[in-house]
């Protein structure tokens, strides 16, 4: 298998555009956790809200290592670009391979953490449901 320089510098937009997409979550987590604080301080119910507080973690964490995963496989990617660029094909070859399994479990988690994510709305959606029955 032969991969030039140009190869590794291919991933770079797809990861730049996976980064913003993992911050946009953050954020939309953020916000979410700011109004799930705001509504328990205003009206203390324990039902939805304490339902949400070990998911919104678990789902705090796996963004934190989505990114970092995501950043890591994008220093893979200009490390492999510097190695086959000095001429040492080999480790250019197994950087850029380390950078795509990197790549491939950030993907990974972000799967997890989306079925995650309509698990939490599914608590929503039920936490309505109560109400509209009584």
């Amino acid at each position: 298998m032969d991969i030039g320089i140009s190869t590794p510098a291919l991933l770079f937009p797809a990861i730049t555009l996976l980064l913003l997409a993992y911050t946009n979550r953050f954020l939309a987590i953020a916000n979410l956790i700011r109004s799930l604080h705001k509504r328990h301080k205003e009206h203390p119910d324990h039902g939805v809200v304490l339902r949400q507080i070990s998911n919104l973690r678990l789902r705090m964490s796996l963004i934190k290592y989505m990114q970092a995963l995501a950043i890591l496989s994008f220093v893979g990617c200009v490390l492999s670009i510097f190695f086959l660029y000095l001429g040492i094909e080999g480790q250019g070859y197994y950087t850029f391979g380390a950078s795509l399994i990197l790549l491939l479990v950030s993907l990974v988690l972000s799967f997890y953490e989306t079925q995650i994510s309509t698990k939490a709305l599914n608590y929503e959606l039920s936490d309505l449901e109560e109400m509209g029955n009584s």
